[in-house]
């Protein structure tokens, strides 16, 4: 999985591209550390191509971090990922865009 990141004011933006699963969720959960210097996350997921329940983890963990600040959000996610959302529930608790 590639994951690119940048900041854009006190915005933190991750673009993820390939799969996000057991051998590839612990990357991300380290880039998604220090969330510090962030007051929100913007993922793009445009050009994720799945996601198991270890990277639902990461997520959860990271909205977990980023909801008691300026919250996260979820964004071009194409219809493999967002049914796997919609089935685990995470597209109630997530913000989709």
């Amino acid at each position: 999985m590639n994951v690119t990141k940048k900041m854009n004011g006190s915005t933190l933006e991750i673009a993820l591209e390939g799969r996000l699963d057991t051998m590839t969720a612990p990357q991300l959960e380290k880039e998604l550390s220090d969330l510090a210097n962030a007051e929100s996350l913007v993922l793009d997921c445009s050009k994720l191509e799945y996601i198991s329940s270890a990277g639902l983890r990461v997520l959860l963990s990271a909205y977990r971090t980023m909801n008691a600040k300026g919250g996260m959000k979820l964004t071009n996610i194409n219809e493999i990922v967002r049914e796997v959302l919609e089935v685990t529930g995470f597209a109630d608790i997530l913000t989709i865009e």
